[in-house]
């Protein structure tokens, strides 16, 4: 089963993050690269951002490192995706041995479910941002990132798979829950890039993300299955 489990993992994210990388290249890191030709025409060398009362402020440092445009872009893009990817496919592949999918097809739900739970779902509140757009504090933007992936996780699951009509109920409210608190806001929202390249970024980037789940829900399946009626035969 852990055999099973990695393989499916390995070479499902592997083929998904290639595909991420792609779509990413020729559509998303273009907008990316125009949005940093405003930041960088900035005359502040070091720029700073004040937050909340309470919290403290942090510098950018402009001569920090950043991968050169070409090659060391799309390598350090690379293994990025990589990662994360085979991480989204080992969860996939586990939950795949408490419900088997009988049919390939079946990999696309459970791609969409990943996406909405990891993409739409936190986006809701705080949409994909250029560079030189402002942000409110990191960490409350994590933990209400990771709360609300928990959370849409949690009500999907009730929604889906549950029999009575209450849990069905329930599911929904705690899809809610997350979003009638609220993502954290910076004080004053400003950004460099003209709102059109924002536009543009944010449905790029939904578009990606949906590509990128998909495929990944229909190879973990395809390869689940697969293992599994090789190892009956076996």
């Amino acid at each position: 089963m852990i055999k099973r489990i990695a393989q499916t993992a390995g070479f499902s994210g592997l083929l998904a993050a290639l595909l991420l990388t792609l779509l990413q290249s020729l559509w998303v890191s273009p907008l990316i690269l125009q949005a940093e030709t405003y930041e960088k025409s900035e005359p502040a060398a070091v720029e700073v951002h004040e937050h909340a009362a309470g919290t403290a402020a942090h510098t950018h440092d402009a001569e920090a490192w950043e991968p050169q445009d070409g090659w060391q872009r799309v390598l350090s893009t690379t293994g990025g995706n990589l990662v994360v990817a085979v991480g989204f496919a080992l969860m996939l592949a586990g939950l795949y041995t408490l419900r088997a999918p009988t049919k390939t097809s079946q990999g696309l739900l459970w791609g969409l479910a990943g996406y909405a739970t990891f993409v739409l779902a936190p986006t809701l509140g705080l949409p994909p941002e250029l560079p030189g757009t402002a942000a409110a504090d990191l960490a409350q933007r994590q933990m209400w990132w990771v709360g609300t992936a928990a959370s849409t996780a949690v009500g999907i699951a009730l929604i889906a798979f549950s029999r009575h009509w209450l849990m069905k109920v329930l599911g929904v409210a705690i899809l809610a829950v997350p979003h009638v608190i609220g993502a954290p806001q910076p004080e004053i929202h400003s950004m460099l890039a003209p709102e059109a390249l924002e536009a543009r970024f944010k449905i790029a980037s939904q578009l990606t993300n949906v590509a990128f789940w998909l495929a990944l829900g229909l190879i973990s399946a395809w390869l689940f299955r697969r293992k599994s009626e090789g190892q009956y035969h076996a």
